[in-house]
């Protein structure tokens, strides 16, 4: 592959549905990116090595290497943003924790219009952070890492984790309930329910709690929803 990408943002097409693929790009090309096609795993994965796109649209369904697997390899050596892209719902589960690395998921059939929105949130999310953490009393939100610490104790956490405390640290005290957290934090709140909410909320307790074992920093108040109380 001996393309170049030259404008500031840059986006790849890894998709092997040409009319689907030829369609994205130029919606991409009419919001003022630039967009590169790779229809097959294994290609994408070469040309990932001599190139950095300021985004990368990934199918899940593709020649050559699967979507999860290239997010899984790319991920250990960049940290270029990666929306996943997928018509098999019964991956979704996998894609809510994203514990590949992937930083949001889209479902088809999607919108084009969908497509660019969700590249424009993405960039405008990991292009606004500053790298500086959030601290208060004793607890440390590093998004770079998506890691929480506590105490000095470094706890890791999902790109789903992690906005979830985020969003409940950002006002402690404040009940946030399961339909504002289902639009807020999850990509397409449709398709998960107030089951899948309690579901990562368990999970993130779990964490948490392996830094402060005889604190519970997020509450459940009954018929409401969720608080974050921070420690004494």
């Amino acid at each position: 592959m001996s393309h170049e990408i030259e404008n500031q943002h840059s986006i790849l097409i890894v998709e092997d549905e040409p009319e689907l693929a030829e369609l994205l790009k130029e919606y991409l090309e009419a919001s003022n990116f630039s967009a590169f096609i790779i229809n097959n795993g294994l290609e994408a994965e070469q040309w990932l090595t001599e190139h950095t796109p300021s985004l990368i649209l990934l199918d899940l369904m593709l020649p050559g290497k699967n979507g999860l697997d290239l997010c899984r390899s790319y991920r250990e050596k960049s940290d270029t943003p990666i929306i996943m892209v997928t018509a098999k719902v019964e991956e979704i589960d996998r894609l809510l924790g994203l514990e590949l690395g992937a930083d949001d998921y889209i479902c088809k059939p999607y919108s084009p219009r969908e497509v660019i929105a969700r590249v424009k949130a993405v960039l405008r999310r990991t292009e606004s952070t500053t790298g500086a953490p959030t601290t208060s009393k004793g607890i440390v939100l590093d998004q770079d890492r998506q890691q929480v610490s506590i105490d000095g104790n470094h706890i890791e956490l999902t790109t789903i984790e992690f906005r979830l405390f985020e969003l409940l640290h950002s006002d402690p005290g404040k009940i946030y309930s399961r339909q504002y957290i289902l639009d807020n934090i999850y990509t397409d709140y449709r398709i998960v329910s107030d089951r899948t909410v309690d579901s990562h909320i368990k999970k993130l307790r779990k964490k948490l709690q392996s830094a402060l074992p005889e604190v519970d920093l997020i509450r459940s108040v009954y018929g409401a929803g969720y608080k974050f109380e921070p420690p004494v």
